[in-house]
Protein backbone atom coordinates (compact mmCIF):
# COMPACT_ATOMS: atom_id res chain seq x y z
CA UNK A 1 0.00 0.00 0.00
CA UNK A 2 2.84 2.44 1.01
CA UNK A 3 4.38 1.60 -2.52
CA UNK A 4 1.60 2.26 -4.10
CA UNK A 5 0.83 5.83 -2.54
CA UNK A 6 4.30 6.41 -3.36
CA UNK A 7 3.84 5.81 -7.09
CA UNK A 8 0.53 7.88 -7.17
CA UNK A 9 2.54 10.61 -5.70
CA UNK A 10 5.20 10.36 -8.10
CA UNK A 11 2.58 10.66 -11.27
CA UNK A 12 1.33 13.50 -9.69
CA UNK A 13 4.37 15.61 -9.26
CA UNK A 14 5.62 14.47 -12.57
CA UNK A 15 2.40 15.52 -14.53
CA UNK A 16 2.76 18.91 -12.53
CA UNK A 17 5.84 19.64 -13.30
CA UNK A 18 5.15 18.39 -17.32
CA UNK A 19 2.21 21.02 -17.17
CA UNK A 20 4.41 23.83 -16.13
CA UNK A 21 7.29 22.63 -18.55
CA UNK A 22 4.52 22.55 -21.26
CA UNK A 23 3.24 26.59 -20.09
CA UNK A 24 6.60 27.56 -20.12
CA UNK A 25 7.85 27.00 -23.36
CA UNK A 26 4.37 28.01 -25.15
CA UNK A 27 5.34 31.16 -24.02
CA UNK A 28 8.87 30.93 -24.32
CA UNK A 29 9.27 32.77 -27.45
CA UNK A 30 7.67 36.40 -25.41
CA UNK A 31 10.25 35.99 -22.70
CA UNK A 32 10.95 33.73 -20.01
CA UNK A 33 8.30 31.95 -18.10
CA UNK A 34 8.46 30.49 -14.41
CA UNK A 35 5.95 28.50 -13.17
CA UNK A 36 6.21 27.44 -9.44
CA UNK A 37 4.98 26.52 -6.58
CA UNK A 38 4.70 29.07 -4.07
CA UNK A 39 3.97 28.61 0.35
CA UNK A 40 2.40 32.33 0.31
CA UNK A 41 0.34 31.28 -2.70
CA UNK A 42 -3.59 31.87 -2.07
CA UNK A 43 -4.50 28.28 -1.29
CA UNK A 44 -4.52 25.73 0.26
CA UNK A 45 -5.93 28.00 3.09
CA UNK A 46 -8.03 26.85 6.69
CA UNK A 47 -11.26 28.31 5.15
CA UNK A 48 -11.21 26.17 2.58
CA UNK A 49 -10.11 23.07 3.82
CA UNK A 50 -13.36 21.22 3.35
CA UNK A 51 -14.12 22.48 0.24
CA UNK A 52 -16.65 25.61 -1.12
CA UNK A 53 -20.62 25.17 -1.54
CA UNK A 54 -22.35 27.31 -4.45
CA UNK A 55 -25.78 26.47 -5.44
CA UNK A 56 -25.93 23.60 -3.92
CA UNK A 57 -22.89 22.02 -5.49
CA UNK A 58 -19.78 21.31 -3.31
CA UNK A 59 -16.18 22.16 -4.73
CA UNK A 60 -14.14 19.74 -3.14
CA UNK A 61 -10.50 20.87 -1.49
CA UNK A 62 -8.58 18.70 -3.59
CA UNK A 63 -9.52 19.73 -6.74
CA UNK A 64 -10.21 23.32 -6.53
CA UNK A 65 -8.18 24.25 -3.29
CA UNK A 66 -5.12 22.56 -3.16
CA UNK A 67 -3.07 24.59 -6.37
CA UNK A 68 -0.61 26.99 -5.13
CA UNK A 69 0.92 27.61 -8.76
CA UNK A 70 1.81 31.08 -9.63
CA UNK A 71 3.39 32.46 -12.86
CA UNK A 72 5.73 35.12 -13.32
CA UNK A 73 7.00 36.28 -16.74
CA UNK A 74 9.80 38.28 -17.73
CA UNK A 75 9.01 39.77 -21.06
CA UNK A 76 12.15 39.23 -23.27
CA UNK A 77 14.33 42.62 -23.36
CA UNK A 78 13.87 43.28 -19.98
CA UNK A 79 15.91 45.80 -18.43
CA UNK A 80 17.32 45.62 -15.01
CA UNK A 81 17.55 48.49 -12.82
CA UNK A 82 18.11 47.62 -9.52
CA UNK A 83 14.58 48.26 -9.05
CA UNK A 84 11.49 45.93 -10.53
CA UNK A 85 7.97 46.88 -11.29
CA UNK A 86 5.09 44.46 -10.99
CA UNK A 87 1.55 43.68 -12.32
CA UNK A 88 -0.09 41.15 -10.06
CA UNK A 89 -3.02 39.47 -11.83
CA UNK A 90 -6.19 37.78 -10.29
CA UNK A 91 -8.27 35.16 -12.43
CA UNK A 92 -11.92 35.20 -11.83
CA UNK A 93 -14.42 32.21 -11.46
CA UNK A 94 -14.33 29.35 -12.75
CA UNK A 95 -10.53 29.98 -14.15
CA UNK A 96 -7.31 28.54 -13.48
CA UNK A 97 -3.53 30.22 -14.47
CA UNK A 98 -3.37 28.34 -17.38
CA UNK A 99 -6.59 29.22 -18.62
CA UNK A 100 -6.01 33.19 -17.82
CA UNK A 101 -2.54 32.90 -19.63
CA UNK A 102 -3.66 31.36 -22.79
CA UNK A 103 -7.00 33.01 -23.25
CA UNK A 104 -6.77 36.72 -22.24
CA UNK A 105 -3.26 37.05 -23.49
CA UNK A 106 -1.99 38.73 -20.83
CA UNK A 107 1.74 37.74 -21.80
CA UNK A 108 1.16 39.22 -25.44
CA UNK A 109 -0.31 42.61 -24.17
CA UNK A 110 2.72 43.07 -21.49
CA UNK A 111 5.49 42.96 -24.61
CA UNK A 112 2.98 44.85 -27.13
CA UNK A 113 3.01 47.62 -24.58
CA UNK A 114 6.99 47.82 -23.71
CA UNK A 115 6.79 48.12 -20.53
CA UNK A 116 9.81 46.64 -18.29
CA UNK A 117 7.77 45.03 -16.00
CA UNK A 118 6.72 41.50 -14.50
CA UNK A 119 3.84 40.06 -14.97
CA UNK A 120 2.73 37.50 -11.59
CA UNK A 121 -0.56 35.50 -11.97
CA UNK A 122 -1.33 33.38 -8.92
CA UNK A 123 -3.81 30.76 -8.66
CA UNK A 124 -7.22 31.46 -7.03
CA UNK A 125 -9.95 29.15 -6.84
CA UNK A 126 -8.97 26.45 -9.29
CA UNK A 127 -12.02 26.39 -11.61
CA UNK A 128 -14.67 27.34 -8.65
CA UNK A 129 -17.19 29.67 -8.50
CA UNK A 130 -15.37 32.05 -5.96
CA UNK A 131 -13.99 35.36 -4.82
CA UNK A 132 -12.31 33.81 -2.12
CA UNK A 133 -8.35 35.30 -2.40
CA UNK A 134 -7.23 32.35 0.71
CA UNK A 135 -4.04 33.59 2.11
CA UNK A 136 -3.85 36.94 -0.11
CA UNK A 137 -6.78 38.07 2.14
CA UNK A 138 -4.71 37.32 5.53
CA UNK A 139 -3.11 40.37 7.36
CA UNK A 140 0.31 40.43 5.74
CA UNK A 141 -0.28 37.76 3.29
CA UNK A 142 0.71 39.92 0.51
CA UNK A 143 3.75 41.16 2.27
CA UNK A 144 4.81 37.35 2.44
CA UNK A 145 3.84 36.76 -1.08
CA UNK A 146 6.13 39.42 -2.69
CA UNK A 147 8.83 38.27 -0.40
CA UNK A 148 8.34 35.16 -2.26
CA UNK A 149 8.48 36.70 -5.62
CA UNK A 150 11.79 38.08 -5.18
CA UNK A 151 12.93 35.07 -3.88
CA UNK A 152 11.88 33.30 -6.78
CA UNK A 153 12.99 35.54 -9.05
CA UNK A 154 16.54 35.95 -7.13
CA UNK A 155 17.01 31.69 -7.34
CA UNK A 156 15.75 31.56 -11.01
CA UNK A 157 15.70 34.64 -13.50
CA UNK A 158 19.09 34.53 -13.91
CA UNK A 159 18.83 38.14 -13.23
CA UNK A 160 22.18 40.11 -13.10
CA UNK A 161 20.97 42.32 -9.95
CA UNK A 162 20.57 39.98 -7.45
CA UNK A 163 19.49 42.63 -4.77
CA UNK A 164 16.96 44.23 -6.51
CA UNK A 165 14.05 46.62 -5.05
CA UNK A 166 10.53 45.99 -5.45
CA UNK A 167 9.39 48.87 -7.42
CA UNK A 168 5.69 50.00 -8.68
CA UNK A 169 3.16 47.29 -8.00
CA UNK A 170 -0.16 47.29 -10.47
CA UNK A 171 -2.62 45.23 -9.12
CA UNK A 172 -5.45 43.51 -11.49
CA UNK A 173 -8.55 41.88 -11.39
CA UNK A 174 -11.36 40.54 -13.74
CA UNK A 175 -14.53 39.04 -12.49
CA UNK A 176 -14.60 37.74 -9.08
CA UNK A 177 -10.42 39.07 -8.71
CA UNK A 178 -12.23 42.12 -7.21
CA UNK A 179 -12.15 40.41 -3.97
CA UNK A 180 -8.48 39.58 -3.14
CA UNK A 181 -7.50 42.94 -4.32
CA UNK A 182 -9.85 44.36 -1.81
CA UNK A 183 -8.03 42.62 0.57
CA UNK A 184 -4.60 43.17 -0.07
CA UNK A 185 -5.29 47.02 -0.28
CA UNK A 186 -7.26 47.05 3.32
CA UNK A 187 -4.30 44.65 4.58
CA UNK A 188 -1.35 43.37 2.52
CA UNK A 189 1.16 44.55 5.06
CA UNK A 190 3.23 46.67 2.26
CA UNK A 191 3.22 50.35 2.75
CA UNK A 192 0.94 51.32 -0.44
CA UNK A 193 0.31 47.73 -1.71
CA UNK A 194 -0.50 49.06 -4.84
CA UNK A 195 0.32 52.10 -6.89
CA UNK A 196 -2.62 51.30 -9.48
CA UNK A 197 -5.53 49.15 -9.45
CA UNK A 198 -7.92 47.55 -12.87
CA UNK A 199 -10.99 46.22 -12.65
CA UNK A 200 -11.42 44.46 -15.63
CA UNK A 201 -15.71 43.95 -15.03
CA UNK A 202 -15.15 43.36 -11.37
CA UNK A 203 -16.82 46.32 -8.85
CA UNK A 204 -18.95 43.49 -7.91
CA UNK A 205 -18.64 45.35 -4.41
CA UNK A 206 -15.97 46.11 -1.38
CA UNK A 207 -16.22 49.86 -3.58
CA UNK A 208 -15.64 51.53 0.31
CA UNK A 209 -11.59 49.66 0.16
CA UNK A 210 -11.39 50.64 -3.30
CA UNK A 211 -12.14 54.42 -2.77
CA UNK A 212 -10.20 54.63 0.50
CA UNK A 213 -7.26 53.38 -1.13
CA UNK A 214 -7.34 55.79 -3.80
CA UNK A 215 -7.76 58.47 -1.15
CA UNK A 216 -4.93 57.06 0.78
CA UNK A 217 -2.17 56.28 -2.14
CA UNK A 218 -3.22 58.82 -4.72
CA UNK A 219 -3.06 56.20 -6.97
CA UNK A 220 -5.07 55.31 -10.00
CA UNK A 221 -8.29 53.34 -10.30
CA UNK A 222 -9.60 52.12 -13.74
CA UNK A 223 -12.86 50.66 -13.74
CA UNK A 224 -13.98 49.04 -16.97
CA UNK A 225 -17.50 47.37 -17.08
CA UNK A 226 -20.35 46.05 -19.11
CA UNK A 227 -24.17 46.53 -19.22
CA UNK A 228 -24.44 42.78 -18.07
CA UNK A 229 -21.86 41.52 -16.37
CA UNK A 230 -23.48 42.56 -12.80
CA UNK A 231 -21.33 45.45 -12.12
CA UNK A 232 -22.67 47.97 -13.34
CA UNK A 233 -24.95 49.46 -10.89
CA UNK A 234 -21.93 49.57 -7.98
CA UNK A 235 -19.94 51.23 -11.07
CA UNK A 236 -22.57 54.07 -11.08
CA UNK A 237 -23.22 53.94 -7.80
CA UNK A 238 -19.18 54.85 -6.78
CA UNK A 239 -19.26 57.64 -9.74
CA UNK A 240 -22.37 59.18 -7.74
CA UNK A 241 -20.50 59.14 -5.06
CA UNK A 242 -17.55 60.78 -6.41
CA UNK A 243 -20.06 63.37 -7.77
CA UNK A 244 -21.32 64.31 -4.49
CA UNK A 245 -18.07 65.21 -3.02
CA UNK A 246 -16.74 66.91 -5.96
CA UNK A 247 -14.27 64.71 -6.67
CA UNK A 248 -13.02 64.88 -10.97
CA UNK A 249 -12.97 61.43 -12.59
CA UNK A 250 -13.65 60.52 -16.41
CA UNK A 251 -16.70 58.52 -17.42
CA UNK A 252 -16.10 57.38 -20.89
CA UNK A 253 -17.09 54.93 -23.28
CA UNK A 254 -14.19 52.60 -24.29
CA UNK A 255 -14.09 53.09 -28.12
CA UNK A 256 -14.46 56.59 -27.54
CA UNK A 257 -11.22 56.21 -24.87
CA UNK A 258 -7.96 57.83 -25.25
CA UNK A 259 -4.53 57.49 -23.86
CA UNK A 260 -4.09 60.99 -22.95
CA UNK A 261 -7.68 61.27 -20.97
CA UNK A 262 -6.53 57.54 -19.21
CA UNK A 263 -3.05 59.00 -18.12
CA UNK A 264 -4.97 62.21 -16.84
CA UNK A 265 -6.77 61.19 -14.48
CA UNK A 266 -6.80 59.14 -11.27
CA UNK A 267 -10.42 57.52 -11.36
CA UNK A 268 -11.33 55.87 -14.55
CA UNK A 269 -15.04 54.65 -15.34
CA UNK A 270 -14.81 52.67 -18.88
CA UNK A 271 -18.16 51.51 -20.05
CA UNK A 272 -18.04 48.58 -22.85
CA UNK A 273 -20.35 47.12 -24.80
CA UNK A 274 -17.91 43.97 -24.59
CA UNK A 275 -19.12 40.80 -23.13
CA UNK A 276 -17.74 40.18 -19.78
CA UNK A 277 -15.01 37.79 -20.60
CA UNK A 278 -13.81 39.99 -23.48
CA UNK A 279 -12.92 43.04 -21.66
CA UNK A 280 -9.49 42.43 -21.09
CA UNK A 281 -8.22 41.39 -24.33
CA UNK A 282 -10.87 41.66 -27.08
CA UNK A 283 -9.59 45.61 -27.90
CA UNK A 284 -6.13 45.05 -25.98
CA UNK A 285 -7.59 47.08 -23.17
CA UNK A 286 -4.61 45.52 -20.72
CA UNK A 287 -1.90 47.00 -23.19
CA UNK A 288 -3.58 50.28 -23.02
CA UNK A 289 -3.65 50.70 -19.34
CA UNK A 290 -0.30 49.31 -19.59
CA UNK A 291 1.06 52.31 -21.82
CA UNK A 292 -0.09 54.81 -20.44
CA UNK A 293 0.33 53.64 -16.35
CA UNK A 294 3.21 54.65 -14.08
CA UNK A 295 5.40 51.74 -14.99
CA UNK A 296 8.91 52.76 -17.07
CA UNK A 297 9.12 51.43 -20.66
CA UNK A 298 12.03 48.86 -21.51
Amino acid sequence: MKAFFSSVLLVSLTSVATAASTLEDTFAPHGRLIVAPFTSAPFPHPDRANGHTYHNKLYPAKEHYSDNTVALFIPRGFRETGAIDFVIHFHGWTNTVAGTLTTFHLVEQLVASGKNAVLVIPEGPHNAPDSFGGKLEDPDGFKRFMAEVVATLRARADFKIKEFLVGRIILSGHSGGYRVIAGIIDRGGLPKNADEVWLFDALYGRTDSFLAWADRTHGRLLNIYTDHGGTKAESEKLQARLTARATPFLAAGETALTAEALRKNQFVFIHTDLAHNEVADQRNEFALFLKTSVLADR
